[in-house]
């Protein structure tokens, strides 16, 4: 190695070891939450499906890139899967509310415990989920699907039916809360 580069022998095997500066606090806050092994995907679904992170504080924002999580003094931030998208559905019959980007704590749909069939398509007619769900504690269901598509979701239950184009481009919504099942 060349003498110039060895004042930057310590930056490059920290980052080489995945411990690059920063990165104790976010293993410190995945740790305190029981999500340190576990993939983004793995951290999303996880919170998702329960109020647990509520109850511990634990607030996670999906976006298109990343899922940011802060539980009030810690904060980090999960790269999302290169290839793959999360679109949080939550359909309602009486009661929705806006939302953009989906939080994991702080959204709560309306039908909690539903059972649903969805059906998903991308804008070439393919079928990407069909499948029958059961909304989580937060009233959605979450699916993973190819980032930067178009397409149609169509959800049906015993309360009604509803269709809906979506996107999974860098600008669309992680979250969609206008199915009103009629």
């Amino acid at each position: 190695m060349k003498p110039a580069l060895l004042p930057l022998l310590p930056v490059v095997l920290l980052v080489a070891a995945g411990c690059a500066p920063g990165g104790g606090e976010a293993d410190a806050l995945l740790r305190e939450h029981g999500l340190e092994d576990a993939s983004t995907q793995e951290v999303v679904e996880r919170l998702d499906a329960t109020h647990e992170d509520r109850d511990s504080g634990l607030i996670g924002s999906v976006g298109y890139d990343e899922v940011v999580l802060t539980d009030g003094g810690s904060r980090t931030v999960l790269p999302m899967p290169e290839d793959e998208f999360y679109l949080a559905v939550a359909p309602w019959t009486i009661t929705t509310h806006e939302c953009f980007q989906h939080n994991l704590a702080g959204c709560q749909g309306e039908l909690v415990g539903a059972d649903l069939d969805v059906r998903i398509t991308d804008g070439s007619g393919a079928v990407l989920v069909d499948e029958a769900v059961t909304t989580h504690a937060n009233g959605f269901a979450g699916f993973w699907l190819p980032k930067d598509i178009a397409g149609t979701i169509e959800i049906s239950s015993a309360a009604g039916s509803a269709t809906s184009e979506f996107s999974t481009a860098e600008d669309s919504p992680t979250c969609l809360t206008t199915m009103r099942l009629v």
